[in-house]
């Protein structure tokens, strides 16, 4: 089989000591050209570009002329089973795989080997359920915000974690009406929240089970990167049509204007490092901005009595007018420097300050746990 590759000595790549390195090149799909590396360089002037090989005239400071071009030979022979090896084996980019597996110490006898590590860095050839997401996750990474990417992650820790319920490996073949019922059952009742626990008898004990909502958030989830993937011709087409979305109205808990005041003047001088939560809180409240935008204010957002601000969900601007309790805020108790805080460690500092503003009055609310309805009542704080 006569292969597009060849042995070339280009004049435009002579360096200081005025030779010029003799590559491989090989032409592939669309005429593009990948050059390897020889490791043997003479002046060009000694190339012969007829017969693509070097001048017997060669001189013996540079080595010997019939030595170097049998071991060019060889080299232009192992680059040739490569690229055969890789049509054998129907790698889809020759050239990549040639480019990242040839080297002149190159033992051929390694091939398959490497053909299986090439394949597994690829997605159009890794069809690991896990690896697809990752590199899902990648295609995101960039184009929506940091926030969207843990709800992915969380979609790929729910997958694994029934994956380890069942004993048993999650593959493309699996998506079926059979395989969602099942993992949504498992999603309500059997999944451990990693993260959380409750008090039962004096005891701590693992909560299991998510909420309806957020069951259906990682279905939603599963269904758009599937069809990623079908787009992108990864895989085959699966009917997800039974893959339905689940969804519930969820109860409001809201504060009145007097219940903000009093959390804006709670004294916190015996819990200092509650300050900055608390400021931040009200100042969402009074911005209406959510917590990804708010702790991200910029001093260059503060234009006089207005707050300027790209929402990095929505993906546009807003022009907020400042409240005097805001711009106190922004400009007396944080000097336009918002403090760096994480969601997590937020959601759990603002209800100590809650509790110790008095917000302790019952509530009643309710969820749905499969076709349950579970009520709970607990002080407002929490």
């Amino acid at each position: 089989m006569l292969l597009p590759i060849k042995l070339i000595c280009p004049k435009s790549k002579v360096r200081r000591d005025g030779t010029s390195i003799i590559f491989i090149q090989y032409c592939g799909k669309g005429n593009k050209k990948t050059l390897l590396n020889t490791e043997v360089a003479i002046p060009p002037n000694y190339w012969n570009r007829k017969f693509h090989r070097i001048s017997a005239e060669l001189s013996e400071k540079y080595g010997n002329a019939a030595e170097l071009n049998q071991r060019l030979a060889d080299l232009l022979r192992k680059a040739e089973d490569v690229i055969s090896h890789a049509m054998k084996r129907k790698i889809r980019d020759v050239a990549s795989f040639l480019k990242i597996t040839f080297h002149p110490n190159l033992d051929t006898a390694t091939l398959d080997e490497k053909a299986r590590q090439v394949a597994a860095l690829n997605p159009k050839s890794n069809l690991d359920l896990y690896f697809q997401i990752d590199d899902y996750i990648k295609c995101k990474t960039g184009k929506v915000v940091p926030g969207m990417l843990n709800i992915y992650r969380n979609m790929k820790d729910h997958l694994a974690a029934f994956q380890a319920y069942r004993k048993k490996p999650i593959t493309f073949e699996c998506f079926d009406y059979n395989f969602y019922e099942s993992f949504v059952d498992f999603l309500t009742y059997e999944y451990v929240q990693r993260r959380r626990s409750q008090e039962v008898n004096g005891k701590r004990e693992v909560i299991k089970g998510l909420k309806t909502a957020t069951i259906g958030k990682t279905i939603k989830q599963l269904r758009i990167f599937l069809r990623d993937r079908m787009r992108r011709k990864i895989i085959a087409p699966i009917d997800l049509s039974d893959f339905k979305i689940l969804d519930e109205d969820s109860d409001a808990v809201y504060l009145t204007w007097g219940e903000i005041g009093r959390i804006y003047q709670t004294d916190l001088s015996d819990a200092p490092h509650l300050i900055k939560f608390r400021d931040l809180f009200v100042l969402g409240c009074l911005t209406g901005l959510r917590f990804s935008d708010f702790a991200t204010i910029r001093p260059e957002d503060i234009r006089r009595d207005m707050l300027q601000k790209k929402q990095g969900k929505a993906d546009h601007w807003v022009v907020i007018p400042l409240r005097d309790a805001a711009e106190d805020i922004l400009i007396n108790r944080f000097n336009r420097h918002i403090p760096v805080v994480n969601n997590p460690d937020f959601n759990e500092y603002i209800k100590d300050v809650a509790k110790l503003a008095g917000i302790c009055q019952p509530l009643k609310f309710s969820y749905k746990k499969g076709n349950k309805d579970i009520v709970i009542v607990r002080p407002k704080y929490a």
